[in-house]
C-alpha cells in the first residue's frame, strides 16, 4: 500500500511541476492544446527544421515563424462550449 502512495505523489508532483503532463480533470482540447503548442515550440526552436518548412511552402523563414506564433494563440480552434451539469 505504501509503494502505491508513493507513486501517486510522484504522479501529483509531477502533474503540479509541468504543465503538459495534465490531471484527472484535464479535458480532450486542452489536452490537444497542449499537445500542438509543445510541437510549434520545438518547431521554432529548431532552425532546420523551420528552413525546411520554408523551402516546403515557398515562404520566407521569417514568415514561417510569425505564423507559427500566430499559431500558438489557439492551435486547435476556439475552446468548446462548457455545459454546466
Amino acid at each position: 500500500m505504501a509503494e502505491r502512495y508513493n507513486i501517486h505523489s510522484q504522479l501529483e508532483h509531477l502533474q503540479s511541476k509541468y504543465i503538459g503532463t495534465g490531471h484527472a480533470d484535464t479535458t480532450k482540447y486542452e489536452w490537444l492544446v497542449n499537445q500542438h503548442r509543445d510541437s510549434i515550440a520545438s518547431y521554432l526552436g529548431h532552425y532546420d527544421l523551420c528552413n525546411f518548412f520554408a523551402l516546403a511552402e515557398n515562404e520566407t523563414k521569417q514568415r514561417i515563424k510569425f505564423n507559427l506564433m500566430e499559431r500558438m494563440i489557439q492551435p486547435c480552434g476556439p475552446p468548446p462550449d462548457k455545459h454546466d451539469d
